[in-house]
């Protein structure tokens, strides 16, 4: 009963991703980053591409292929309906075959080819943000020349201090803007204790991608470590995150694209109430 209804609320969802005039504030692309599923993926891909569009999704965020080619994958997310707009990529790959990266992520139909992680052994220090600086720079020429824009997706160990700001103002400054794109993932940005709705306003357009999420009442925040429980994960406008706030900010700043991730294992459930709540939240 539970999977009936969650479909029936991902139909009406689906129908208001146009966001016609006076049903909603909120009027961003929307997609869903097919991360979120992963447990599905990894179980069948062509019945979670499926349920994607089932659940009202047109636009998709891809976390790998799951061991398929580019081709074949494109062909199932088009069998669905489904439009790839981004993707990410491991870092170590941008370092060592950015060419190859920006190949597949043509072949798989993307806009954007992303990072998500930076490896780093204990804190998060300059010399490795230098060193991802001079990787994200390479990524982004390298992709320029096949129409792709890189971009990094923060993870909230980039909010170290650094001079008189952070290791993500250095990043900010030290990447081409020309070349170099960010997604925020406003989870990761309130975790380690910022405010998302500032971050947006202080680096507008290149904030040009968003991840959106709502964090677990009660958690604390002020962790640099990137990491915390799935599980603290909530569906949008049930959390302690300003939504409208946020959403505002997004907007003014000109953000792209939204991306709903929801990494908790009740992703199912929460989907359709994060998808009402957009259609129906006052900004």
């Amino acid at each position: 009963m539970k999977r009936i209804i969650a479909l029936l609320v991902g139909s009406v969802c689906f129908v208001s991703f146009g966001w016609p005039a006076g049903a909603a504030a909120f009027k961003g692309q929307l997609g869903l980053q097919l991360y979120s599923l992963r447990a599905d993926f990894a179980k069948d891909v062509p019945a979670s591409l499926k349920a994607t569009r089932e659940f009202g999704f047109r636009y998709v965020e891809l976390a790998g292929t799951y061991n398929l080619a580019p081709e074949k994958f494109k062909a199932l997310l088009a069998a669905e309906n489904l439009v790839p707009i981004a993707g990410h990529f491991p870092f170590e790959r941008y370092a060592a075959e950015p060419e190859k990266v920006a190949a597949e992520a043509k072949a798989l139909g993307l806009k954007y080819a992303g990072c998500a992680w930076i490896p780093h052994q204990g804190a998060f220090d300059e010399k490795t943000c230098r060193h991802a600086i001079a990787v994200f720079n390479q990524a982004g020429a390298a992709l320029a020349k096949h129409g792709l824009k890189f971009f990094y997706h923060q993870h909230g160990y980039e909010f170290g201090a650094h001079g008189q700001g952070t290791l993500m103002d250095l990043m900010m400054a030290e990447t081409d803007p020309k070349l170099v794109a960010f997604e925020m993932d406003i989870f990761w940005v309130q975790f380690p204790g910022q405010d998302p709705a500032k971050w947006l306003e202080k680096y507008g357009k290149r904030w040009e991608l968003v991840h959106l999420k709502d964090m677990k009442k009660g958690l604390k925040t002020g962790d640099l470590s990137g990491h915390t429980d799935v599980a603290n994960d909530v569906a949008l406008g049930t959390g302690q995150m300003d939504m409208p706030g946020i959403l505002r900010a997004a907007q003014k700043a000109g953000v792209k694209w939204y991306f709903i991730e929801d990494e908790s294992p009740s992703v199912h459930e929460q989907l359709p109430v994060s998808l009402k709540y957009l259609k129906e939240v006052k900004l």
